[in-house]
């Protein structure tokens, strides 16, 4: 069943691309979304305090991470979740414990489940085994394993004689509504009386469940629910909620004409982007899965296997949100989007700039400004394990505007780092920043300059 399911998936996806229904943006149409479709996180009401309501609420609600992803771009070889973020903790860790800490707090059960590809299938299922005791349901399922394209004859790549996981890819997380369907998932949740499931990437530190979010939800019978935030110059390229056609629709980088990109990137206009976190209605999710009226945008992926150039078909989850009833956006604040795509990343959230407490990562009040630090890391460390070894401690960044460091650099402990720094080791060197530093408002070069 699963398998017929995703070759007709598959099957799908390839015709829906070769016919180039690929739907081009009509600039004209495109319409900034109103209060009543994007509504302002502050204009949510209160949460009854009346615990049964809010265990009631809680009820109807699972919790999915998509947890596809390899650690590749940080140098890990296994799931990203399983990456330590803070206090010896991964990812995985302290979603369990944020859920754990919900669940005892209202006497709910709350499951969690994984979207897992078939890249992270096998280390998932050992990592979830030290769950086992905690109180907690979790539940793994697969996404879609769909064979790479040859780009010149559109044959699998198997066809030229490349054979085991190469020759596959996972489609992308708008594949994680047919997946929940085909692997019987969404049946049993519905079994057990649940309604909402909120969907997020496993690296979002700040995508922990609202419960606001999910009232207002329940209240409005909104099938779908976006989180969007405010954009800052460094989200540029996130996509967007428009009104388009009396309809929510999100809008891509990828669908915007050549001569409305720059437009696209200001952020004047759009003011907004996309977090990936969404809110979705399980029973409509079954309705459009089985009407097979979730038609997603199709991002093309080009790749390149042994010197063959391939193409991997894709779907995102935020483009769905067109074909839900009600569906809305939420401007949260941007606490909500804490993602660790990279070294610099993890810097953030490993310094004073947080702390954590019962699983949440939460900014420190100490800091007035309400914008991280910019931090740009040389390639000496991209790779968690070198980005660790080169720093005794991490720095204290309350107060730091800017970092830049580049070269063969290494931090001591206790180090303080203030205002605008530039630390850039002259090539050949090493460069040792001392134990107790206080670089303020300074360029390093050699020691000396310390």
């Amino acid at each position: 069943m699963k398998g017929d399911n995703e070759k007709s998936g598959f099957i799908n996806l390839v015709s829906r691309y070769l016919s180039g229904e690929a739907q081009h943006v009509e600039w004209s149409k495109i319409q900034t979304p109103t209060d009543k479709i994007v509504v302002p996180y502050d204009t949510l009401s209160a949460v009854p305090e009346d615990v049964a309501q809010t265990k009631s609420l809680l009820d109807k609600l699972v919790v999915l991470k998509l947890n596809g992803g390899l650690g590749t771009t940080m140098g890990c070889t296994g799931p990203k979740s399983v990456i330590e973020v803070r206090n010896g903790l991964t990812f995985l860790d302290l979603i369990v414990i944020q859920i754990e800490s919900l669940n005892k707090k209202y006497g709910c059960n709350v499951p969690l489940l994984l979207m897992n590809s078939f890249n992270t299938h096998d280390d998932t299922q050992k990592i979830v085994e030290k769950y086992s005791g905690s109180k907690i349901e979790i539940h793994t399922f697969n996404q879609s394993q769909y064979p790479r394209l040859v780009t010149e004859d559109f044959l699998p790549l198997s066809s030229k004689g490349v054979s085991g996981k190469d020759g596959w890819y996972p489609p992308g997380h708008g594949d994680v509504f047919p997946s929940l369907m085909n692997s019987g998932k969404l049946e049993a949740l519905l079994s057990q009386g649940k309604e909402y499931v909120f969907v997020a990437n496993s690296d979002n530190l700040g995508a922990v469940v609202d419960l606001k979010i999910l009232n207002h939800l329940v209240q409005n019978k909104n099938e779908y629910c976006m989180e969007v935030t405010p954009k800052t110059l460094a989200d540029v390229k996130g996509g967007t909620l428009i009104s388009y056609d009396g309809k929510v629709q999100l809008l891509e980088i990828a669908q915007v004409p050549d001569e409305h990109v720059n437009e696209f990137k200001s952020i004047e206009k759009f003011k907004i982007f996309n977090t990936n976190n969404l809110w979705v209605n399980l029973n409509a999710i079954k309705r459009l899965v089985q009407a097979d009226a979730l038609k997603m945008e199709i991002i093309p992926n080009p790749k390149e296997v042994e010197g063959i150039k391939v193409l991997q078909l894709e779907t995102a989850a935020g483009a769905a949100i067109k074909f839900f009833d009600n569906a809305i956006g939420i401007n949260v604040p941007r606490s909500r989007f804490l993602p660790v795509k990279a070294s610099s990343d993890l810097l953030l959230v490993q310094s004073d700039l947080y702390t954590e407490k019962d699983g949440y990562v939460v900014r420190n009040p100490a800091r007035t400004d309400p914008a991280n630090p910019s931090i740009e890391l040389g390639p000496e460390f991209k790779k968690v394990g070198d980005f660790l070894k080169r720093f005794k401690s991490i720095p204290s960044i309350i107060e730091l505007d800017s970092l830049k460091v580049s070269g063969d650099v290494w931090f001591g402990s206790s180090v303080v780092l203030k205002g605008k720094v530039v630390i850039a080791a002259k090539s050949g060197d090493k460069l040792e920043i001392p134990d107790k530093a206080l670089i303020q408002n300074k360029e390093v070069h050699v020691a000396g300059d310390i």
